[in-house]
């Protein structure tokens, strides 16, 4: 257990450091504490929701693992939900998807409207969080030869447009009950795993879709939608129709936020890189924050230098305002309550490690062609006691500091999440 007083004494060490170089540390807390992380629904269940939870995983999509307790029922998701967010520091949002809809009868995607998803507003309404939405195009029947939207069966599309639609009227519905902007985010995951013949229609088919999804205006206060791309997908590995260049393109010609997940790209790609190419010209972003390793786009998020560049791109030009922060992982190997855990602490140790620099003075000598500053703060910054300050961030706001945490996850597997598999045997 980590002593208060070492946590105060260390951290004034650190605050006293950061102060020679300019930096206030209170100050960067406070902004800290400011930043919303999205939180993912479906880290806790493996993706399976509550529609059609015996539906076999689609569109590119796979869990691996057989970690005991996972979440079956909607009351068994929110109180895992429920003990991450209380070891997170800071108050945030949680995503859902299309099929965690929670419904007293047997409804299709296309079915779905607000009035499923009031269990999830209500239990919103107890923890004080926002709700953000996800229109769900996969894992069902009417995904034809891995088309939704740019498929060439007009009823197919014609399904999945409604899909569309009533995402937007529920994301519409959690910012009218929660007074907090709902991001409804859309990705498709259409496209060919050999090369195609016509590499236009499929585009110009799923532009007209979006076209007629995004035809009823909403308050964006309530809402707004963003668009995501991806590099490739298992069974659409020669072509996807939502590339990011599309998106991009999309995004800027239709006032769509551009949803930017980090474990869709390029390895050789460094994703920080498009923040700064995209805003002169964009409205916003979404970020999905994941961890790519090899093909897999989605591991637990760490503190590794991709996600530190990311960080640092967001906070040294000024985007995190119009920049959405949200998780996107699965990982069934471990603790599913731990993985939340451990990459919202990492995106945000990330986010305050960005925060503890002399910014405008590195800014201003760089416009003055001091290389020789910037290199020599920028290496020293890493290596100053942020850790002490992160740890002064978690004291203030009631969460554990350290790995003190993970005693909390023990004691709640054994107690909560074990005792629903009845192949574990508890002590």
């Amino acid at each position: 257990m980590v002593k208060t007083d070492e946590v105060e004494k260390a951290y004034q060490v650190a605050k006293e450091r950061y102060a020679e170089i300019g930096v206030d540390t209170e100050k960067a807390m406070e902004a800290l504490k400011k930043v919303k992380l999205s939180v993912h629904c479906w880290q806790g269940d493996d993706i399976h929701g509550f529609l059609n939870p015996d539906q076999e995983l689609t569109g590119g999509i796979g869990v691996s693992g057989d970690y005991p307790g996972i979440a079956r029922t909607p009351d068994q998701l929110t109180g895992d939900l429920h003990e991450a967010l209380s070891l997170i520091p800071g108050s945030h949002k949680v995503a859902l998807h299309t099929l965690y809809a929670v419904t007293d009868k047997k409804k299709d995607f296309n079915e779905v409207g607000p009035e499923d998803f009031k269990y999830w507003v209500d239990w919103a309404k107890q923890e004080g969080i926002g709700l953000d939405m996800n229109s769900t195009f996969f894992s069902h029947p009417m995904v034809k030869h891995n088309f939704t939207l740019a498929s060439p069966e007009k009823s197919v599309r014609d399904y999945w447009i409604e899909v569309g639609k009533k995402s937007r009227e529920i994301a519409n519905y959690f910012g009218q009950e929660l007074g907090q902007q709902s991001v409804n985010n859309f990705w498709i995951p259409d496209g060919f795993k050999d090369n195609p013949i016509d590499k236009q229609a499929p585009r110009e088919r799923l532009i007209e879709s979006l076209d007629e999804v995004f035809a009823k205006k909403y308050d964006e206060k309530n809402t707004i939608e963003a668009v995501e791309g991806k590099l490739f997908g298992t069974g659409i590995e020669s072509y996807t129709v939502g590339s990011h260049l599309f998106y991009n393109n999309y995004a800027i010609s239709r006032g769509k936020l551009w949803t930017i997940d980090a474990g869709h790209w390029h390895p050789t790609e460094d994703v920080s890189d498009k923040f700064s190419a995209f805003m002169p010209f964009g409205k916003g972003l979404m970020l999905h924050v994941s961890r790519p390793v090899r093909w897999d786009s989605d591991h637990v998020v760490i503190f590794d230098e991709a996600l530190q560049r990311i960080t640092r791109s967001l906070v040294r030009d000024n985007e995190l305002e119009r920049t959405n922060i949200g998780l996107d992982f699965f990982d069934a190997t471990i603790n599913r309550v731990s993985a939340w855990v451990i990459g919202a602490r990492a995106t945000q140790k990330a986010l305050l490690q960005a925060m503890l620099a002399p910014i405008d003075d590195l800014k201003k000598a760089e416009l003055n062609y001091d290389f020789t500053k910037r290199l020599a703060v920028t290496e020293e910054l890493k290596s100053f006691p942020f850790g002490a300050v992160w740890d002064e961030f978690c004291l203030k706001n009631n969460t554990p500091v350290g790995t003190d945490w993970l005693d909390e996850i023990h004691n709640y597997e054994q107690k909560v999440q074990f005792p629903r598999d009845k192949k574990v045997v508890t002590e």
